[in-house]
Protein backbone atom coordinates (compact mmCIF):
# COMPACT_ATOMS: atom_id res chain seq x y z
CA UNK A 1 0.00 0.00 0.00
CA UNK A 2 1.28 3.44 -0.96
CA UNK A 3 -0.21 6.74 0.16
CA UNK A 4 0.56 9.86 -1.83
CA UNK A 5 0.21 13.48 -0.74
CA UNK A 6 0.73 16.32 -3.20
CA UNK A 7 1.67 19.87 -2.31
CA UNK A 8 2.92 23.00 -3.99
CA UNK A 9 -0.03 24.02 -6.10
CA UNK A 10 -1.32 27.58 -6.20
CA UNK A 11 -1.90 30.66 -8.29
CA UNK A 12 0.85 32.01 -10.52
CA UNK A 13 1.05 34.44 -13.39
CA UNK A 14 1.81 33.26 -16.90
CA UNK A 15 5.53 32.80 -17.35
CA UNK A 16 6.01 31.95 -13.71
CA UNK A 17 7.10 28.75 -12.00
CA UNK A 18 5.80 26.31 -9.44
CA UNK A 19 7.21 23.12 -8.00
CA UNK A 20 4.85 20.34 -7.06
CA UNK A 21 5.88 17.71 -4.55
CA UNK A 22 4.42 14.30 -3.94
CA UNK A 23 5.36 12.56 -0.72
CA UNK A 24 4.86 8.82 -0.57
CA UNK A 25 4.52 6.50 2.35
CA UNK A 26 5.90 3.00 2.38
CA UNK A 27 9.34 1.47 2.29
CA UNK A 28 9.22 0.32 -1.33
CA UNK A 29 8.93 3.70 -3.01
CA UNK A 30 12.06 3.08 -5.05
CA UNK A 31 10.33 0.17 -6.81
CA UNK A 32 7.56 2.40 -8.16
CA UNK A 33 7.42 4.46 -11.30
CA UNK A 34 5.77 7.80 -10.57
CA UNK A 35 3.56 9.84 -12.83
CA UNK A 36 1.94 13.24 -12.87
CA UNK A 37 -1.44 13.73 -14.49
CA UNK A 38 -3.73 16.72 -14.77
CA UNK A 39 -7.32 17.52 -15.54
CA UNK A 40 -8.60 20.90 -16.66
CA UNK A 41 -12.26 21.88 -16.34
CA UNK A 42 -14.32 20.22 -19.04
CA UNK A 43 -11.42 18.08 -20.23
CA UNK A 44 -10.28 14.54 -19.66
CA UNK A 45 -7.42 13.65 -17.38
CA UNK A 46 -4.15 13.67 -19.29
CA UNK A 47 -0.62 12.44 -18.83
CA UNK A 48 1.95 15.09 -17.93
CA UNK A 49 5.16 13.34 -16.96
CA UNK A 50 6.54 10.11 -15.59
CA UNK A 51 9.77 9.04 -13.99
CA UNK A 52 10.49 5.34 -13.93
CA UNK A 53 11.82 3.50 -10.93
CA UNK A 54 15.18 3.66 -12.64
CA UNK A 55 14.94 7.43 -13.04
CA UNK A 56 14.14 7.77 -16.73
CA UNK A 57 11.78 10.68 -17.44
CA UNK A 58 9.01 10.94 -19.99
CA UNK A 59 6.97 14.03 -20.86
CA UNK A 60 3.86 14.97 -22.73
CA UNK A 61 4.67 17.08 -25.77
CA UNK A 62 2.72 19.99 -24.30
CA UNK A 63 5.09 20.31 -21.33
CA UNK A 64 8.37 19.13 -22.78
CA UNK A 65 11.19 21.64 -22.25
CA UNK A 66 9.12 23.48 -19.61
CA UNK A 67 8.49 20.84 -16.93
CA UNK A 68 11.01 18.63 -15.19
CA UNK A 69 10.17 15.54 -13.18
CA UNK A 70 12.58 14.20 -10.60
CA UNK A 71 12.60 11.89 -7.62
CA UNK A 72 14.44 11.59 -4.34
CA UNK A 73 14.11 8.02 -3.15
CA UNK A 74 15.78 8.84 0.17
CA UNK A 75 12.89 11.22 0.87
CA UNK A 76 10.20 9.12 -0.83
CA UNK A 77 9.29 12.18 -2.87
CA UNK A 78 8.73 12.99 -6.51
CA UNK A 79 8.79 16.53 -7.84
CA UNK A 80 7.41 18.35 -10.84
CA UNK A 81 9.21 21.60 -11.57
CA UNK A 82 6.99 23.69 -13.83
CA UNK A 83 8.53 26.67 -15.61
CA UNK A 84 7.19 29.08 -18.22
CA UNK A 85 3.67 28.32 -17.11
CA UNK A 86 0.80 29.07 -19.44
CA UNK A 87 -2.90 29.60 -18.74
CA UNK A 88 -3.58 26.29 -20.46
CA UNK A 89 -1.58 24.55 -17.72
CA UNK A 90 -4.38 25.41 -15.30
CA UNK A 91 -5.70 22.13 -13.92
CA UNK A 92 -5.84 19.84 -10.94
CA UNK A 93 -2.60 17.89 -10.82
CA UNK A 94 -2.28 14.40 -9.35
CA UNK A 95 0.69 12.21 -8.71
CA UNK A 96 0.29 8.49 -9.12
CA UNK A 97 2.35 5.36 -8.59
CA UNK A 98 2.67 2.14 -10.52
CA UNK A 99 4.97 -0.66 -9.47
CA UNK A 100 7.99 -1.63 -11.48
CA UNK A 101 7.13 -0.71 -15.05
CA UNK A 102 8.85 1.39 -17.64
CA UNK A 103 7.03 3.93 -19.79
CA UNK A 104 3.39 4.15 -18.75
CA UNK A 105 1.16 6.95 -19.96
CA UNK A 106 -2.23 5.35 -19.28
CA UNK A 107 -3.72 6.65 -16.04
CA UNK A 108 -5.79 3.50 -15.64
CA UNK A 109 -2.63 1.46 -15.19
CA UNK A 110 -1.60 3.37 -12.08
CA UNK A 111 -2.35 1.77 -8.74
CA UNK A 112 -2.18 4.62 -6.26
CA UNK A 113 -3.21 8.27 -6.45
CA UNK A 114 -2.87 11.37 -4.38
CA UNK A 115 -5.69 13.76 -3.59
CA UNK A 116 -4.69 16.31 -6.21
CA UNK A 117 -3.50 19.90 -6.04
CA UNK A 118 -4.86 22.88 -7.94
CA UNK A 119 -2.61 24.87 -10.25
CA UNK A 120 -4.01 28.09 -11.66
CA UNK A 121 -2.09 30.19 -14.16
CA UNK A 122 -3.43 33.68 -14.79
CA UNK A 123 -2.88 35.52 -18.04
Amino acid sequence: QVQLVESGGGLVQAGGSLRLSCAASGRTFSFYSMGWFRQAPGKEREFVAQITWRGRPYYADSVKDRFTISRDDAKNTVYLQMNSLKPEDTAVYWCAAVRGVYAQFDSQKYDYWGQGTQVTVSS
